[in-house]
C-alpha cells in the first residue's frame, strides 16, 4: 500500500532561515500543504498569533500535555518548552499531506523516531557564524543576552546536522526555497516509482 503523506522537518540554529523558508513555500498555496504549529511556553512576539506561528500556552498547561501524551516531541529550549502536538500530524498523514515542521535539532530527531516512514530531515545552514549573528541581532526580537544563548547551541546543531539527509546552505533565500521544493519533489517520486514497480 502506497505511504499516505510526507512530514518535511527543517531544522536550523536559530537565525538560519527556516521559518522564512518555510512561509514562502506556504505562500504558494499548495493544497497538499500544512504546517505543523508547535506549542511553546515563551512569550509571543510582536506580529505573532496564537493559533498561527504558535499555541502559546503556560508551563502548567504544557505540563498537562505532557501527562496526557498529546506531543509528539517536547524539549526546553533557551530556558522555554517547546512541543508538537500529535492530533493534528496523524491526520494529515492519513489524508497524503505533505507537513511542514519548523523545529529544532533534538525535536527533528524525535519526529523521525515516531515517524521513520513519513519524515524527510533537512537542515538548513547559515553560510557561516558571522551571517548567523547578523542575522539574529539584524532581527532585533531578543536581548543581547538571549543572542549569546542561541549563539551557544550553534556547535551542537551544526554536529547533528550531519545526521539530517540534507542540508542546505541558506546564502539566497529564492535558491534555497528551490533547493527544498527540489528535494520534496525528489522524494514524492521515490515513493510513487516504488509503489509502480
Amino acid at each position: 500500500m502506497a505511504q499516505k503523506g510526507l512530514l518535511v522537518v527543517i531544522s536550523s540554529p536559530s537565525g538560519g532561515g527556516k521559518s522564512t523558508i518555510i512561509r514562502k513555500i506556504l505562500s504558494e498555496g499548495d493544497p497538499r500543504y500544512r504546517y505543523s504549529i508547535s506549542a511553546t511556553t515563551r512569550a509571543m512576539r510582536p506580529n505573532e498569533q496564537d493559533g498561527i506561528d504558535y499555541w502559546f500556552v503556560d508551563e502548567s498547561g504544557f505540563e498537562e500535555m505532557i501527562r496526557k501524551d498529546e506531543l509528539v516531541e517536547f524539549e526546553r529550549v533557551h530556558g522555554h518548552l517547546y512541543g508538537t502536538p500529535v492530533k493534528p500530524i496523524e491526520k494529515w498523514l492519513q489524508e497524503g499531506r505533505i507537513v511542514f515542521f519548523d523545529i529544532d535539532v533534538m525535536g527533528a530527531f524525535a519526529v523521525q523516531r515516531r515517524f521513520p516512514q513519513q519524515t524527510l530531515m533537512i537542515f538548513i545552514a547559515p553560510p557561516d557564524l558571522e551571517t548567523l549573528k547578523q542575522r539574529l541581532v539584524g532581527r532585533g526580537t531578543e536581548a543581547s543576552e538571549a543572542v549569546r544563548i542561541r549563539l551557544q547551541r550553534v556547535p551542537m546543531e551544526m554536529e547533528m546536522a550531519k545526521r539530517f539527509e540534507f542540508t542546505v546552505i541558506n546564502r539566497d533565500l529564492s535558491r534555497s526555497v528551490a533547493r527544498v521544493k527540489k528535494i520534496i519533489a525528489g522524494r514524492l517520486d521515490e515513493r510513487h516509482d516504488g509503489v509502480k514497480k
